[in-house]
C-alpha cells in the first residue's frame, strides 16, 4: 500500500500540515481536494494551513488509498496545545474569547487529552466565527444545522469532523453557557461501520520472529499478549509487572480506568531477558536518554517488523490489539471477558470482533458447492 508522510511544520510564519510522498498522480489528485492545498518547494511536498479539521479530513481522503505515516505527530499536537498563546482574534469579541479560554481551562481541569482540547477549541472557534452576527445567548440548534449545511457539507468536511463539532458545541454550551442544545434536533451523520484488519497467528509470529532486538520483540509481543494500546505499553512502569500473581497492571488507561491483564509465562521470560540486557530505571521501556519510549519509535519498530515479515496487509500497531481480541474469541473466550481485558466501556465496542472471527464463518458452506459446474 502507498505511504504518505504527515507532519506539522512552520512555513512562512504559519503552521502547515505537510504531505510528502513519491510522485503519484492519484495521491496528488486526492491532496488537491483539500481547501488551499499548495506545493512547497522548500519542503518538496504538498501542504495546507494547519487546522484540526484538516487533519481529520486528510485521514478520511487517504483512508482507502494510502497508509499515513505520522511519526511524532501526536507529540507535536500536544505541544501546540500546551504552548498555545491566549487566543487573539479580531473577528471574535473579547467576551467570546474569554469564554473559549474558560472552556479550555475546564477541559484541562477534567484531564481531557491535549489533542481533544485542540480539536474542540478549533471546532468551536470555527462555528462561532460562522455565527459572529449573533450573541452567544441567541445561538440555537438552528444555527448548528445552518453551520452544518452551509459550511461543513458545502466544504466537503468529514462526518467525523461533523460529530466532533456537535460534541464540542454541546459541551461548551452546557459547561460555559449553562444551557443545553437539543441533541435530537441536531443532524448527526451515520457512523461508518468499518471492520478491523486482522493478522493471523502465523503472521503475528512472523513479525515477532523477524526482530532480533529483544527490546523491540518484547514490546510488540507484550502488546499482542495483552491487547494493549500503544500508550498503555509506553506508560508501564517496572512495578506494574506482578510476576507472583502473573498480572500486568494497566493504570489510568482510556477513560481514566485501571485494569488488570494476565501476564503469560512466555512474556515473563522475555521481560527477564530484556531487563538483564537493558536495565530500565523507571518506565518498563525507555528511550536512549532514560525517558519514556516514544510513540513514533514504537511505530517504526512495528513497520520494520511488518516489512521484514513480508506482510502486505494495510495494518497498524493497533492491529495487534485487534488480532489479540479476535484470536481470543476464536479460541473460545467469552465476549464478556474480552470486553474486560480490552477495557471497553460498552459491550457493543467488543462485538465488532464477532464480525471478523473465522470461528463459525469458516464452517459455513456456500450454496455454490452444491452446484455441478464445469470448468
Amino acid at each position: 500500500m502507498k505511504e504518505v508522510i504527515l507532519d506539522i511544520v512552520n512555513h512562512k510564519g504559519k503552521q502547515i500540515l505537510l504531505f510528502k510522498f513519491p510522485y503519484d498522480t492519484e495521491l496528488t489528485s486526492l491532496v488537491k481536494t483539500l481547501p488551499g492545498a499548495s506545493w512547497s518547494r522548500t519542503y518538496k511536498g504538498w501542504y495546507v494551513l494547519f487546522k484540526a479539521e484538516m487533519l481529520t479530513r486528510s485521514k478520511e481522503i487517504f483512508k482507502e488509498k494510502a497508509r499515513l505515516m505520522a511519526p511524532g505527530l501526536k507529540e507535536k499536537l500536544a505541544k501546540i496545545a500546551e504552548q498555545r498563546e491566549p487566543l487573539k482574534d479580531t473577528i471574535l469579541s473579547e467576551e467570546v474569547l474569554a469564554d473559549i479560554e474558560r472552556f479550555k481551562s475546564w477541559m484541562s481541569s477534567r484531564r481531557y487529552s491535549e489533542s481533544t482540547i485542540l480539536t474542540y477549541v478549533e471546532a468551536l472557534k470555527s462555528f462561532l466565527k460562522f455565527c459572529n452576527d449573533r450573541a452567544l445567548a441567541e445561538i440555537s440548534n438552528e444555527d448548528v444545522i445552518r453551520y452544518n449545511n452551509d459550511y461543513i457539507l458545502k466544504n466537503g468536511l468529514s462526518a467525523s469532523y461533523q460529530n466532533q463539532v456537535v460534541n464540542a458545541l454541546k459541551l461548551f454550551f452546557r459547561t460555559i453557557q449553562s444551557r443545553k442544545l437539543n441533541a435530537e434536533e441536531i443532524h448527526r451523520p451515520k457512523r461508518s461501520f468499518v471492520l478491523p484488519v486482522i493478522l493471523s497467528p502465523e503472521e503475528v509470529a512472523g513479525m515477532l520472529n523477524s526482530l532480533e532486538n529483544i527490546k523491540h520483540k518484547t514490546m510488540l509481543a507484550l502488546i499482542y499478549s495483552g491487547g494493549l494500546r500503544r500508550s498503555e505499553l509506553l506508560n508501564l512502569r517496572l512495578e506494574d509487572i506482578d510476576s507472583k500473581r502473573m498480572f500486568i497492571s494497566i493504570k489510568a488507561a482510556k477513560g481514566k480506568k485501571d485494569r488488570m491483564v494476565p501476564l503469560s509465562e512466555m512474556i515473563l521470560e522475555m521481560l527477564r531477558l530484556y531487563y538483564k540486557e537493558y536495565k530500565p530505571q523507571h518506565y518498563l521501556f525507555e528511550g536512549q536518554k532514560a525517558g519514556k519510549y516514544t510513540e513514533s519509535s514504537l511505530e517504526e519498530v512495528f513497520h520494520k517488523a511488518k516489512k521484514l515479515a513480508g506482510i502486505k496487509k494495510s495494518v497498524s500497531l493497533h492491529t495487534l490489539r485487534h488480532s489479540y481480541a479476535t484470536h481470543l474469541l476464536e479460541g473460545g473466550t467469552n465476549l464478556r471477558y474480552i470486553q474486560e481485558l480490552l477495557g471497553h466501556k460498552s459491550p457493543k465496542t467488543t462485538q465488532i470482533y464477532t464480525h471478523v472471527t473465522n470461528d463459525g464463518l469458516s464452517r459455513v458452506l456456500s450454496p455454490i458447492e452444491k452446484l455441478k459446474l464445469k470448468f
